[in-house]
């Protein structure tokens, strides 16, 4: 069972719809017992990095998924601002973050041409071609973003995927079995199935 995250902040809707086509069970957690049924965890997250994780601590599931993650080494999968979550803290805003990857979030400079927030497809490139979640993405991979803040890892060994909008960032980051995603796969069609189902199959 496929546990996300429901902290009233997130495109539940749409992850789960996708994990249905992919045929993987998933359900709506929104309690520490829905937590610890999970065999892999998903943090959506959209809007402002604060208000993001203001609900997730309301939500009192921190403890739990500590307790699961970080302990029981469950997989957990990050998205959009549930990836930069998983970091030290965001320039967007003054909360701290879990904590559980070195890294920090930058909102993208003023680049002539080029609007912000970086809305569209972009591609994306293995930073560890070998690694399950990417050994198997084609080579011309792309996906759906939206974000003005990207992630910014202090150890280069964290970054999974990377990208390009004006300047290099982070587009995936992976630490054991943590896992973060600049982008939406489940917006992302083909290549977005084929992530999400990495990351299940992993």
């Amino acid at each position: 069972m496929i546990g996300i995250i429901d902290y009233d902040i997130g495109n539940i809707g749409a992850v789960a719809n996708m994990l249905k086509r992919l045929g993987f069970p998933c359900g709506i957690a929104t309690t520490a017992e829905d937590v610890e049924q999970a065999d892999h965890i998903i943090l959506p997250g959209n809007g402002a990095f604060d208000a993001c994780m203001r609900n997730l601590h309301a939500s009192g599931l921190i403890p739990v998924l500590e307790q699961q993650v970080l302990k029981r080494g469950v997989p957990l999968l990050g998205i959009c601002v549930g990836a930069q979550m998983l970091g030290v803290g965001s320039a967007e805003g003054a909360e701290r973050g879990l904590g559980w990857v070195n890294m920090q979030v930058k909102r993208f400079p003023h680049m002539p041409g080029l609007r912000v927030p970086h809305m569209g497809w972009n591609r994306v490139y293995p930073a560890m071609p070998k690694h399950p979640l990417v050994q198997e993405m084609a080579p011309d991979a792309r996906f759906y973003f939206v974000h003005s803040y990207y992630m910014m890892t202090n150890d280069p060994h964290d970054v999974l995927l990377s990208s390009d909008y004006g300047v290099e960032f982070a587009a995936g980051i992976v630490k054991d079995n943590v896992v973060g995603v600049q982008f939406h796969p489940e917006k992302s069609h083909r290549f977005g199935k084929q992530f999400l189902a990495a990351f299940v199959r992993g």
